[in-house]
């Protein structure tokens, strides 16, 4: 195939295209009429040689050609980007967009001291944070350009991944002021309640009962939450108890009893990822300064 024949404006059209599976959403999100669209998307159909996108009913369907394609160019067109950005050596002329992909917390406690560093260094740089979704999911992000940086949990890293360790979080028991449990905290107590979860997967274990489980140990749960935010709330008015990161807990939390864990367990690690084509991006380059030298790991 030769590129010179092609308009590579149209991967850019095809990767929102693929995305949104319709084509007035994906006209809009490019700036382009509905009718517009449509021919691109026929030229495109007409450079693979497959349909691409096929109604089914009153939705359209990507074809198995196309779900093969879509992370392969979403990946193609994160690469021309990162070799077109501009090489601003001033923050504050800086314009770009930086995608974050990460659990509230630690974002909650990390985001607005982050963005009062931007507003004042490079105000041209905003903020996108992507919802967290667990296991290779962000690393699978990173590498198909869905997002810039990951920040959170993450598993080892290798190859194309670059990743800083930020440092690691402590976990402390949480319930509600005057729980039965709170009276003489101890294992027996702490097990014999049921406990609440936070899962992005809506898992029922975490590594806490792997631990448990080499003591001879388990314990019961009794709800699974996709947000550390939901937590405190839901521990105030039930008899619930979390294992949360202390940074999960409000300052003036009165109503909330917290203890250290009546046995050891195991801190988490968090690191802070890219892919490498976005090592000689200065937006991402900038964030990543800026939040390893808030949490102290410079």
């Amino acid at each position: 195939m030769n590129l010179r024949s092609i308009d590579l404006n149209l991967l850019v059209i095809l990767d929102a295209l693929l995305d949104e599976a319709h084509v007035s959403r994906a006209a809009e999100r490019v700036g382009l009429s509905q009718p517009a669209a449509s021919n691109a998307l026929e030229r495109c159909r007409a450079i693979f040689g497959d349909r691409l996108l096929e109604r089914h009913g009153a939705r359209m369907r990507r074809t198995p050609a196309a779900v093969t394609l879509a992370p392969r160019l979403k990946a193609a067109l994160a690469e021309v980007g990162a070799v077109l950005v501009r090489q601003e050596s001033d923050p504050a002329r800086l314009d770009a967009t930086i995608r974050i992909a990460t659990a509230d917390q630690p974002a909650a406690s990390l985001l607005p001291d982050l963005y009062a560093d931007l507003s004042e260094t490079a105000p041209g740089v905003r903020l996108v944070v992507q919802t967290w979704a667990g296991g290779d999911i962000p690393l699978a992000r990173l590498r198909q350009g869905e997002c810039d940086l990951a920040f959170s949990v993450l598993p080892s890293t290798d190859g194309d991944i670059v990743s800083r360790y930020l440092g690691r979080g402590d976990y402390v028991i949480v319930m509600r002021a005057g729980h039965p449990a709170s009276t003489a905290f101890d294992t027996e107590s702490w097990l014999a309640w049921p406990h609440l979860l936070v899962s992005s997967d809506g898992s029922l274990a975490t590594p806490l009962d792997g631990t448990l489980a080499r003591l001879g140990l388990r314990r019961s749960v009794g709800m699974v939450v996709p947000s550390f935010m939901l937590v405190p709330d839901i521990l105030r008015r039930t008899d619930l108890i979390a294992a949360l990161p202390s940074t999960c807990i409000p300052d003036s939390a009165a109503d909330l009893a917290v203890f250290d864990p009546p046995l050891a367990i195991e801190g988490f690690p968090l690191h802070l990822a890219w892919h490498r084509r976005q090592t000689d991006n200065p937006a991402v380059q900038l964030v990543v300064r800026l939040i390893t030298r808030i949490l102290g790991a410079a």
